[in-house]
């Protein structure tokens, strides 16, 4: 979607840095009413690693800001979080608030997660400190994943590194896979707007909700900006701090047994031509095509970020439009491809043969998704067009919405179905302003028969028929549209070695 709409939300930056350590002071005999409490859990592990929780409850005087402390008995350190500023010295760990969690009331609780690493076993902490004072810490349940006696909790499986294959995509055992899932929308609005990074939480628990769903991929957009960290975004929001968020809540998306979708969705560059979003040269909207002055330097920080997760997919640009802008067809289709200077746009472009170099140069081999024009949904002369990658690993986007050119199944078997005999088609974005799902199961049946993928927009809550907004409440319940879509994914059959067509 072009517009996202202009909403207050939460801000969920992580910041991960090395500290100085923070004296941890003498234990206190414990009151009769501690003026905090903490309860540690292990949500998830693995060989060597495992994802924490802590819930901290304030039983004290109301707080504006915390820091939470305590201190691992063994080798356990901190490698990502969420939800605090971590840091960590020797087994001393340290977690302060975010600026959106700092007001703590009597009675009040936050819930902050941390990925962290072990080499000679990962007994729980027992010890735990807020502000200097001691906490009470629950002991610890039998059945509690933290009880070293009790089994570890099986990991859930990782998202798989996936390749182009003829017409399907497949993962490492040569099994054919479909992306199916949603976007989360905010990371390309929120922080060029100034009010944070993320639209809403993207911890652990706003993960699970999406995972039960039945999702098996998230698509991210980002803002090109942001992640380059230029002078006009504020510096809390933007550069390493942007970026190591973004990096926090693809290991998250992982964790939880998802592919992560990495899209270019906002870029740099004066458009007021044509179905312009905006007038600024800033990346405040949808531009028609990528910019040569940032585009390039924005994908070849992101495969050099990414390179050696191969389960992390890259969509080069939101939804091109420069069909808008041009006065016919080949010239659009040459100016997605090659960049340039193109007709009716005043900035010089960076096609899609240009960020695919981009990424290749890095020595990143992840899978590569190029949407098509008319803002995603017209892929007629992709084929013809494609971009030549060295890895073979590139495939088409697509976008389709009940307002759209192409959103009728006559339109669908006419384009869609012979540019898939050559390529695997990603859709995506699906949706519908209609605040019901009629055109999205629709959509999703044609899919499914056709063995492609689809992505539901948007996981974010909003109004249905602006967004169009698959949920009312990030613990997943969902709008009536969202319905249509939850009940689909939660019916796809998973992956089974054979070929879904």
């Amino acid at each position: 979607m072009r517009n996202p709409p202009h909403l207050p939300a939460l801000l969920m930056g992580v910041a991960l840095a090395v500290a100085s350590a923070v004296p941890l002071f003498p234990r206190q005999a414990a009151a009769a009413e501690p003026a905090c409490s903490v309860r540690y859990t292990v949500t998830n592990s693995w060989d060597h690693g495992f994802q924490g929780a802590l819930t901290l409850t304030n039983k004290g005087a109301p707080l504006s800001t915390w820091a939470l402390t305590f201190d691992f008995p063994g080798t356990q350190k901190v490698t990502q979080g969420w939800n605090a500023n971590w840091s960590q010295s020797a087994r001393h760990v340290t977690a302060t608030n975010e600026s959106w969690n700092g007001s703590l009331g009597t009675g009040a609780s936050t819930t902050l997660g941390f990925l962290a690493a072990w080499s000679d076993g990962n007994t729980a902490p027992s010890a735990f400190e807020l502000d200097g004072t001691v906490c009470d810490a629950p002991p610890t349940d039998p059945s509690d994943p933290t009880d070293p006696t009790d089994p570890p909790t099986p990991p859930v499986p990782g998202p798989p590194a996936l390749r182009v294959q003829g017409d399907r995509l497949v993962d490492s055992s040569g099994a054919p896979r479909r992306l199916t899932g949603v976007n989360r929308s905010g990371a390309e609005f929120m922080c060029v707007q100034g009010h944070g990074i993320f639209d809403g939480p993207v911890d652990d628990r706003a993960l699970t909700a999406i995972a039960d769903w039945k999702a098996n991929t998230v698509r991210v957009p980002l803002n090109e900006e942001c992640w380059l960290g230029l002078d006009n975004i504020k510096p809390e929001y933007s550069g390493v701090r942007y970026r190591d968020a973004v990096t926090a809540l693809v290991r998250r998306i992982e964790v939880h047994g998802m592919t992560p979708v990495l899209d270019l969705h906002w870029s740099w560059g004066q458009y007021t031509g044509n179905s312009s979003g905006c007038a600024d040269v800033h990346a405040t909207c949808q531009k028609p095509m990528p910019d040569a002055r940032y585009g390039p330097a924005f994908w070849t920080s992101v495969g050099e970020t990414f390179k050696g997760d191969p389960a992390v997919v890259f969509d080069l640009f939101n939804e091109p439009y420069p069909d808008r802008a041009t006065a016919t067809a080949e010239q659009a289709w040459a100016c997605w491809r090659d960049g340039g200077t193109c007709p009716g746009i005043g900035y010089e472009v960076a096609g899609m043969q240009r960020l695919l170099t981009a990424v290749r140069a890095t020595g990143a081999k992840n899978l590569v998704l190029a949407a098509g024009l008319a803002y995603a949904n017209d892929l007629g002369q992709w084929w013809a067009h494609r971009p030549q990658d060295p890895s073979g690993n590139l495939a088409a986007a697509w976008h389709v919405y009940n307002f759209n050119a192409c959103a009728t199944e006559t339109c669908w078997d006419s384009v869609l179905t012979p540019l898939a005999t050559h390529v695997p088609v990603v859709t995506g974005e699906i949706g519908e302003n209609t605040c019901s799902h009629g055109f999205v199961d629709r959509v999703m049946s044609w899919l499914d028969g056709h063995g492609l993928s689809y992505l539901g927009w948007t996981w974010n809550t909003w109004d249905c028929s602006s967004g169009p907004a698959l949920i009312s409440s990030y613990d997943g319940t969902p709008t009536p549209y969202g319905i249509g879509v939850r009940d689909h994914l939660r019916a796809v059959p998973p992956p089974t070695g054979k070929d879904p067509r």
